[in-house]
């Protein structure tokens, strides 16, 4: 399409307000953090004149370093952030649209719900797009017969479904969700006669009996908890049930594909998670369909708009754009959200910050679903259209398949009919990938639980591709957030983990990304690689050390008269009046802010801690790396207490006392701090360290109404708190002894 002589399909705004405010900021806080820096250094030089232990200095003054240069390397997100307009209506006709490939990825029947995962498998098959182009993959880790009973009934379901949605316009094309949606949402388009409604009734009567019989080999079938890690290949092309003849055969034509895949795993072999998962897929679905562009989706991450692959094609058919263009990237978001979102589940700084700052230098990374991405650019240097490599090196590099190397070559005429062959079976086995550069330089890279960061630098950015960033005012996509504690810093903790697994590697983004990409992109990717170590480090050492010095009555920090008490103030004031202004303009209240500052705590203390150990481990051999996916079942009570905004503590021991022990040595030292304050007037000395210590506790009160306060059954166990109270302790008695 040549847009020399057509309107644009898309249009970049930069926002010039926003750049100067931000580099104005930048270069404000740059130069106070400089002066309070000045002051920590020169303490070195003088030490042996003050009555200040040296160690706690030099930890806090690491600590400050580090929260420097991570609040640095945040400021790239900041340097010139975009947003995008599409206009679809501008695509050519739909027998010159590309086709599409849908990778579903689950694991977990019991954590992850089959009716949930199929409402996202029919969700993306009612996709506003030519069905003929259109072909859906499911990935079941699990190898649970419920699993493919549910695509059965999902594919019959569909039949129904999909004819329905076109006919009437619907907006969501997740049937429960669109079923559940009040009438006065506007889901319905602009339909509402009697011939519309009673098609709803008979499609809803349908959908309920689809539910149920889903729900019921949930109940009585094979979860595949005994077979898991232990399964053989199967890949089924889900077809006509010949049993159901209520149908017309012409609209089943008008079906998209739908593939049912379930890779072989043996517990001897290394499965990689994911990213095993979905190179399985990349090469089953290249000798089947061979689409040029791939959907990613999570199983809970159903379709809310069905124009999201038009809104795609927009960036990808812009012929300035496509050839370097590797993916179009979605924000994630979540339809359980409560208002108060008391544990940040909707990633609001992401997605509605960073992304946009990402998006004005070389684009996003993979952000784990609802990103359309170039089947092309997970091939590595391999295959380049313009140079075809000999069949025999890539055979060296993608494994033995004949029919997966004709479809690398671009002469193969895809067939569904393979999915009957045993080469599907053999691309799906667990030794397929032996002796290949699969999982290093072609598709998916293993080494990281957080595949999709690493395969967005690594692969992508690092190579010369680059993505861009959509956030239509309609969510493409909707999923399922966390909603209590336990869930929430599991999630994080895995994160955590595989994001330092890229920061302690060889591909470090520090070292390994300014060579290969601009200078502003690495400092982003740098970011998301090192700040659970930055985190975890400076919030241990400010939540304990100033709070051990005022216990033993030493003074931390410049006293009030002093001219660098303004630069410390300032810093601080700075900081969070800067992220509440971010949390405002993002259409968001000061109570979020609240929120987000809190968990910001709770997670440094906790997550990146045992996330970042987790990582060292798996770096020098003391444990293997693990992957759990996130609890997508809902647990009424704690879905209750979570809409409430009350802090649901049922989780283990290893996540509650930390905190719990860290808000009780706060508590002791704000109290002490008060004393002194009024008995010994060491308000001059002592302000910031009282302060310090007031700010923990009013942020963590959940945490103190938990222990002290709430009867039920989410407040912290009695067991944790006397715990929690003896470990303050004893490390206030250990610390006096190192430290002063």
């Amino acid at each position: 399409m040549d847009q020399s002589s057509n309107p644009p399909m898309h249009l970049c705004h930069v926002n010039k307000l926003t750049i100067f405010v931000n580099r104005t900021y930048t270069l404000i806080h740059s130069i106070a953090l400089s002066f309070l820096l000045y002051y920590r250094a020169t303490f070195f030089f003088s030490f042996h004149d003050t009555k200040t232990p040296f160690l706690p200095w030099l930890l806090v003054f690491a600590a400050e370093l580090l929260l420097s240069f991570e609040w640095l390397l945040t400021q790239a997100y900041r340097w010139r952030p975009v947003s995008r307009t599409v206009f679809p209506e501008r695509l050519p006709e739909d027998d010159k649209l590309p086709a599409v490939d849908v990778f579903i990825c689950t694991a977990d029947p019991e954590k992850e719900p089959p009716v949930d995962v199929m409402n996202t498998v029919i969700s993306a098959m009612a996709l506003d797009y030519p069905p003929e182009k259109l072909h859906v993959y499911l990935s079941d880790d699990g190898g649970a017969d419920v699993t493919l009973n549910g695509m059965r009934e999902a594919w019959s379901f569909a039949k129904w479904w999909i004819p329905f949605c076109k006919r009437y316009k619907i907006k969501c094309r997740s049937p429960k969700a669109y079923f559940s949606a009040a009438e006065d949402e506007g889901e319905d388009g602009d339909y509402g006669g009697s011939d519309f409604l009673q098609e709803k009734q008979n499609v809803k009567e349908k959908y309920e009996v689809f539910e149920e019989r889903t729900r019921a080999y949930t109940r009585h079938g094979n979860t595949g908890s005994s077979k898991r890690r232990d399964h053989s290949a199967v890949i089924e092309v889900i077809q006509e049930n010949s049993s159901d003849q209520a149908f017309e055969v012409t609209e089943t034509k008008n079906m998209p594909l739908l593939v049912y895949v379930s890779r072989e795993k043996r517990p001897s072999r290394a499965h990689h998670f994911k990213a095993g998962a979905l190179n399985v897929l990349l090469r089953v679905s290249g000798v089947i369909s061979n689409s040029p562009f791939i959907l990613g989706l999570d199983c809970d991450m159903y379709c809310n708009d069905p124009s999201s692959a038009r809104q795609a094609m927009c960036f990808h058919l812009d012929p300035k754009l496509s050839p370097s263009l590797a993916l179009v990237q979605f924000p994630q978001k979540f339809h359980n959200i409560s208002k108060i979102d008391i544990y940040d589940s909707q990633l609001r700084s992401t997605f509605s910050v960073l992304w946009q700052g990402f998006d004005g230098l070389q684009g996003p990374c993979v952000s784990g679903t609802g990103y359309y991405i170039k089947r092309l650019s997970l091939y590595g240097s391999f295959v380049n259209k313009e140079d075809h490599k000999d069949p025999i090196e890539l055979r060296q590099s993608f494994g033995l398949s004949n029919e997966f190397i004709k479809s690398l070559l671009g002469n193969y005429k895809a067939n569904a009919k393979m999915a009957q062959l045993a080469e599907t079976q053999q691309l799906a086995s667990c030794t397929y990938e032996d002796g290949t550069k699969w999982g290093e330089e072609a598709g998916f890279l293993y080494g990281s639980v957080v595949e999709d960061y690493f395969t967005g630098f690594a692969s992508l950015h690092c190579k010369g591709w680059n993505s861009v960033y959509c956030d239509p005012p309609r969510p493409q996509f909707l999923g399922s957030g966390t909603t209590n504690l336990n869930d929430f810093l599991v999630q994080g903790t895995r994160w955590s983990s595989g994001l330092v697994d890229v920061a302690i590697s060889k591909y470090c983004p520090l070292i390994y990304g300014p060579l290969k990409m601009s200078f502003l992109e690495s400092m982003c990717y740098a970011y998301l690689a090192i700040f659970p170590i930055c985190d975890f480090f400076s919030l241990w050492c400010f939540a304990t050390i100033p709070q051990l010095c005022l216990l033993n009555g030493i003074p931390f920090y410049p006293e009030v008269s002093n001219s660098y008490f303004l630069i410390f103030s300032f810093v601080f004031l700075s900081s969070v009046s800067r992220h509440l202004y971010e949390v405002l303009m993002t259409g968001a209240s000061l109570q979020e802010w609240i929120n987000e500052q809190r968990i910001w705590m709770m997670k440094a203390i906790t997550s990146h801690l045992y996330g970042s150990l987790d990582a060292f481990m798996k770096k020098i051999g003391i444990r293997e790396a693990s992957f759990f996916p996130t609890n997508k079942a809902d647990d009424i009570e704690r879905l209750k207490r979570y809409n409430m905004g009350v802090f649901d503590f049922q989780t283990s021991a290893l996540f509650l006392a930390p905190l719990a022990s860290l808000v009780i040595l706060n508590m002791a030292s704000f109290c002490v701090g008060i004393v002194r304050v009024i008995f010994l007037g060491e308000l001059e000395k002592m302000f910031i360290q009282v302060f310090i210590s007031f700010y923990v506790v009013v942020m963590n009160y959940p945490i103190i109404e938990g222990m002290l306060i709430r009867k039920d059954s989410g407040r912290i166990p009695t067991s944790i708190t006397l715990l929690s109270a003896l470990s303050s302790i004893i490390f206030y008695i250990l610390g006096s002894i190192i430290f002063m």
